[in-house]
C-alpha cells in the first residue's frame, strides 16, 4: 500500500514538473505548495536568519520560474533543481554579506576626516574602502597597512611574513585597482598623487 501511495505522489510530483517546464502558472503554485518547505528547510540550515531564509525561498521559486525553460523533468526532479538553486541563492547571499562586512570593517578603520573636509575627499576615503574590499584577503592586508598603519615595505614584510617582492607586488596590483576605480569615479588627481607617491 505505502508503495502504491509513493508511486502515485512521483506521478503526482512528474505532473507538476512537466507543466511547470511548459509555463503552466497553476504549476507554479503547485510547486510551491509541494517544495516550498524543503526549500525553507535547507535555507534555514544553510543560513543563520530565518528572515533570510524565507527571503532566498521566494527568490528560488521566482528564479526557477524566470528560467523554467532550462528545466528538463527528463534530466532529473523539480525538487532537486529547485534545492540547486537554493543552495546557489544561498553562496550568493553569504558572498554579498561578507563583502558589506569588510567594507563596513574597513569604514569604521579609516581615521575620522577633519572637520572641514571637502565631499570629494570622503568619497575618496569610501571609493578606497570599497575597492580594497574587493582585493584578496593577503593584498587587502598589505595595503591597509600600507594605508592605515603608514607602515614601510620592509616593515609590512616583518609585519606579515611575506617576501619583501611580494609586498611590492600585492601594493603595485592593488593601487593600480584603486587608480583605475578613481578615474572611473574621476576622483580628484592631487589626492591620488599624493596616496601613490607616499607608498
Amino acid at each position: 500500500m505505502t508503495a502504491q501511495r509513493d508511486q502515485a505522489t512521483a506521478v503526482v510530483a512528474d505532473g507538476v514538473a512537466v507543466r511547470f517546464a511548459a509555463g503552466d502558472e497553476s504549476a507554479l503554485r503547485e510547486a510551491y505548495d509541494q517544495y516550498g518547505s524543503a526549500v525553507l528547510h535547507l535555507a534555514t540550515r544553510l543560513l543563520r536568519s530565518r528572515a533570510d531564509a524565507e527571503d532566498i525561498t521566494q527568490a528560488v521559486f521566482v528564479s526557477a520560474w524566470l528560467a523554467r525553460d532550462s528545466f528538463d523533468p527528463a534530466r532529473g526532479s523539480l525538487l532537486g533543481w529547485l534545492l540547486a538553486i537554493t543552495r546557489r541563492k544561498v553562496i550568493d547571499l553569504v558572498r554579498v554579506q561578507q563583502r558589506a562586512e569588510r567594507v563596513e570593517d574597513a569604514i569604521r578603520r579609516q581615521p575620522e576626516p577633519p572637520p572641514a573636509a571637502s565631499a570629494e575627499e570622503v568619497v575618496e576615503q569610501l571609493v578606497v574602502a570599497d575597492e580594497l574590499a574587493r582585493l584578496p584577503d593577503d593584498q587587502r592586508r598589505v595595503l591597509e597597512l600600507a594605508f592605515y598603519d603608514d607602515l614601510t615595505h620592509q616593515q609590512i614584510s616583518e609585519t606579515t611574513g611575506l617576501a619583501l617582492g611580494t609586498v611590492k607586488s600585492h601594493i603595485r596590483r592593488g593601487m593600480a585597482a584603486i587608480k583605475r576605480r578613481w578615474e572611473v569615479d574621476d576622483a580628484p588627481s592631487g589626492h591620488r598623487a599624493a596616496d601613490s607617491a607616499r607608498l
